[in-house]
């Protein structure tokens, strides 16, 4: 668990000074991007910062899908699992399932998950 707590620590800080560089470089490209008027360097300026923009988007989706996948598929193991004890009669996994069910059921009516069935 210690492990876990200083991973917490060291990514928290990373996703923090990402997010303080971010909020340094946005200002920047808005700036380049109200100008009526931009210089052959300003112009290249613009590109290269929207071309890596475009980069550093593709890796948070690249990341948010990896969590979700991630996420879901641990989520629908575990559901299997419980699923399997309750038809054997265990009372504690067929309350567990009943909970997981209603948290399926309320993240696929709020779109939060996509039933592709």
């Amino acid at each position: 668990m210690d492990d876990f707590k200083e991973n917490k620590n060291k990514l928290d800080q990373e996703l923090d000074r990402f997010i303080s560089m971010l909020s340094e470089l946005l200002p920047h490209y808005h700036e380049l991007l109200e100008k009526e008027k931009l210089t052959q360097e300003e112009l290249s300026r613009l590109g290269e910062i929207e071309h890596y923009l475009l980069g550093v988007n593709a890796k948070i989706i690249e990341i948010k899908k990896q969590l979700e996948q991630d996420l879901f598929g641990q989520s629908l193991n575990i559901y299997y699992q419980l699923k399997n004890q309750a038809i054997e009669g265990n009372p504690h996994s067929k309350l567990k399932l009943e909970k997981m069910r209603e948290a399926f059921s309320f993240a696929l009516r709020g779109g939060e998950i996509i039933n592709y069935n």
